[in-house]
């Protein structure tokens, strides 16, 4: 898990205990503790999680150093409907129907917002009055007429929501990252990831820009490593057809792996597809030497198994710019483009001699994968000898689009 999956997870599981036994708990569950709350689960859910592993999780959340755990999607997203009051279903049911956890990914990202922060009142909890003395029945009926209300709610809001990007009429996001404020930042659907504070507390040294640092790490297959991406800015995709817009400024990478863009991922995790697009730097090719170039980059990932390079355009050969320290213009303003159409994307780059150079169309490439989250960021990879250099980034904008065709 990653340090926002672990977060909002141990919130969802303090109010489902919060939930269950109607107060707050501070300690690991008894077996008897852990036995009502998986027949609570199940009563109002239809779904199960083994009362075993509730133990085991209430060890890791309440415990200081409990053994740590990695409970699947389906079984956040289970604990998730029983604290929002999901309509009761089952588990043939939810694989058909709702088979991508909607509810584990609501959850997340309310909590991430600050709107689920595991203290005070939040959809899904019990109404005032309702005592636990209170017949199970009578209070799972009730239960049932509120996740009745709320389906029909949420089902409406499901048919404007299709109805607004079918239309294309959602409006743009614009972000000129002038105002780079926790709570300005959350206020406009921003959220960061594995927060490196010494780094995150510069990210506003240059007025105008957001500063992002290339830190060790990445998401790259590695089994002696964990995928990380330090200081990661996402933001909520709402549409399934869009073009994203990012630009920066003075970057200019001289040392493997150095690189910034954009991140584009199904889940938060790094668990499903992603697609990434960067201005990177590379001299690595095997055993034999090679000169440095500084490249664009697009990588996808089917979350199994080796990625797939897209695109491997070189700008620039470090000789080059040693050479003619002039043509650092090249990099004053750069910018990226994706634009998604279906399963097809389609990459463009914008070289940063002037502002307002025009976009050029680097590739075009058909893959199934429905981004849902869409990051900025910068990182080195998992090295040592390469330096933490500045990536600025001066404006973002994502554009809905309809679906209907290329």
């Amino acid at each position: 898990m990653n340090d926002l999956d672990l977060g909002a997870f141990k919130a969802l599981f303090q109010e489902t205990c919060l939930r269950c036994f109607g107060h707050a708990v501070s300690e690991p569950l008894t077996e008897t503790e852990s036995r009502l709350l998986y027949n609570k689960v199940f009563d109002e859910t239809g779904l199960v999680v083994g009362w075993k592993s509730l133990k085991n999780y209430s060890f890791f959340v309440f415990s200081p150093g409990g053994k740590e755990e990695n409970p699947s999607v389906a079984t956040l997203d289970t604990l998730s409907r029983y604290v929002l009051g999901a309509p009761y279903t089952t588990e043939p049911e939810r694989k058909k129907a709702a088979g991508h956890y909607p509810y584990w990914y609501q959850y997340k990202e309310a909590w991430a917002r600050g709107v689920v922060d595991g203290q005070g009142d939040r959809p899904g909890r019990s109404e005032p009055g309702t005592s636990a003395s209170e017949p199970r029945r009578s209070r799972g009926r009730r239960s049932r007429w509120v996740a009745g209300g709320l389906f029909v709610a949420l089902a409406l809001g499901i048919a404007v929501w299709s109805l607004v990007f079918r239309t294309g009429v959602k409006p743009g996001f614009r972000d000129d990252f002038h105002s780079l404020g926790a709570d300005s930042l959350a206020a406009r659907g921003w959220w960061a990831t594995a927060i490196d504070t010494t780094y995150w507390n510069r990210r506003g040294e240059q007025p105008g820009c957001l500063t992002l640092y290339t830190l060790k790490g990445d998401y790259w297959p590695d089994p002696e490593q964990q995928p990380v991406i330090r200081n990661l800015l996402l933001r909520r995709i709402p549409c399934d057809c869009f073009t994203l817009e990012l630009h920066l400024q003075d970057f200019i990478p001289r040392q493997n792996w150095q690189q910034a863009g954009i991140l584009l991922l199904e889940d938060t995790g790094f668990s499903g597809r992603s697609m990434r697009v960067s201005l990177a730097y590379n001299d690595y090719n095997g055993v034999y030497p090679r000169s440095g170039t500084i490249l664009l980059q697009a990588i996808s990932s089917l979350a199994a198994g080796k990625p797939e390079e897209i695109a491997h355009v070189t700008l620039l050969h470090i000789d080059s710019l040693l050479n003619n320290p002039a043509l650092a213009s090249s990099f004053s303003h750069p910018a990226l483009r994706i634009e998604k159409q279906g399963d097809r994307f389609r990459i463009l780059y914008s070289d940063g001699i002037l502002a307002n150079t025009s976009f050029r169309e680097i590739a075009v490439h058909e893959l199934s994968m429905q981004p849902r989250y869409v990051g900025v960021f910068a990182l080195k990879g998992f090295v040592d000898s390469s330096r933490d250099i500045p990536a600025r980034f001066t404006f973002f904008s994502l554009d809905c689009a309809g679906c209907g065709g290329r």
